[in-house]
């Protein structure tokens, strides 16, 4: 073969070739190229972690839609065009109204058109045909419902509204005739945030005891650990519904949303204190752990300050994927009757209603609620995996 050297040939037949750039040199590139190294070298860590994620397109248009989901949280009220309660009850599990931009080959804007209600004898359930001659014109920036702002005042200004002495149901409407639409868009107030506040309970568990557990070892870890196994061999689901129940029912709407979210977070914390507590018995061992030690910090500050930033995607990780768990957890609840119940609005409370087979097959548009959240839970779990990736001092 002629890659086997053989010492009977000239040394300079086993000389590799070597490549020349045939374009000439320009000090102008080398001096851009060693500009950009020095703005990356002195670039922070939040720095080299944006330029990283932005990099990720499938988590940047999660972001963006986790964004405009959560705009729904603070302008709820604004966004609706009804109240969440408002009941109509000349339309009884009315079907979606599509919106329609030309009226006899004319445009007229977006409307939509009336509907003729009776009840259908035969088979018991109320039957809708569209009126075409009844165009409703929706309006805009308009005055609606009334209702209470944050709390704080009166209005009853709304984005959209339906036509006066219309309706206006998107989504269609429930057995007592709520609009589906501002349903889910009230219901991502209570379901959005009731992942964000259960996962800062967890998060702060978590660090807690794991922290306790990897750093210190010995008695404190095995009873951590013990404490750990003895929670994660429980059922999940009917731990939750268990301790739901215990919720006394005469309890205000607001303090039950809050015992939620509380039960979520005290139940989620140690498979992230498991996480942290592997990560600190590995880091603790290095060696500017142990120079931090030998110069006297205390271990609330070895912790703190030198150990847990080692780990900054970990935590990134379990706290994006903990947030749809906690989602589904409050829907599930919810859906069973065992979490948040009417006057106060959920996406888990709406699919409540869709609980009967028989419902769903004769009205499908009560299932809406399932959308937006498979849409949530998909888009926090590519933006954990972007902002893992981001995080990774390793890629």
């Amino acid at each position: 073969m002629s890659d086997v050297f053989d010492p009977k040939k000239p040394v300079d037949e086993h000389r590799a070739e070597h490549y020349v750039d045939p374009r000439p040199f320009n000090p102008e590139t080398v001096e851009e190229l060693s500009e950009e190294q020095e703005r990356y070298y002195q670039a922070s860590q939040w720095q080299i972690m944006w330029w990283k994620f932005k990099r990720h397109k499938l988590a940047v248009w999660s972001g963006v839609i986790l964004i405009l989901f959560y705009l729904c949280v603070p302008f709820a009220e604004v966004i609706a065009p009804y109240t969440p309660n408002t009941r109509d009850s000349q339309h009884l599990y009315a079907p979606p109204q599509p919106v329609h931009l030309f009226h006899e080959g004319e445009f007229v804007g977006p409307f939509v058109y009336g509907m003729k209600s009776e009840i259908d004898m035969t088979n018991l359930k109320w039957v809708f045909t569209p009126n075409y001659d009844d165009v409703q014109p929706i309006r805009f920036f308009c005055s609606g419902d009334p209702y209470e702002f944050w709390g704080l005042f009166d209005a009853d200004f709304h984005l959209f509204c339906p036509a006066e002495g219309g309706s206006l149901f998107l989504l269609g409407t429930d057995r007592l005739g709520r609009d589906q639409l501002s349903g889910l868009i009230y219901g991502a107030r209570l379901s959005l945030t009731v992942g964000l506040i259960g996962v800062a309970i967890s998060i702060i568990l978590g660090l807690f005891f794991g922290g306790l557990a990897g750093y210190f070892g010995g008695f404190v870890d095995s009873a951590i650990q013990r404490l750990i196994e003895i929670m994660r061999s429980l059922p999940e689901l009917p731990l939750w519904m268990a301790l739901s129940a215990a919720l006394p029912v005469t309890w205000n709407p607001v303090w039950i949303y809050f015992g939620l979210t509380v039960i979520l977070g005290l139940l989620d914390w140690p498979g992230l204190a498991r996480a942290v507590r592997s990560k600190l018995l590995s880091l603790r061992e290095e060696e500017y752990a142990k120079a931090a030690v030998l110069m006297g910090a205390k271990p609330k500050r070895v912790i703190t300050r030198h150990l847990l930033p080692g780990f900054t995607s970990h935590i990134i990780a379990s706290a994006s994927l903990s947030i749809p768990s906690m989602i589904l957890g409050e829907t599930a609840l919810s859906f069973l009757n065992l979490g948040l119940r009417r006057p106060s609005v959920s996406w888990g409370v709406l699919l409540n209603e869709a609980q009967n087979i028989s419902v769903v097959t004769v009205y499908p548009w009560l299932m809406a609620p399932v959308i937006p959240i498979i849409i949530v839970v998909l888009a926090f779990n590519f933006l954990g995996d972007g902002l893992r990736d981001a995080a990774d001092p390793y890629k």
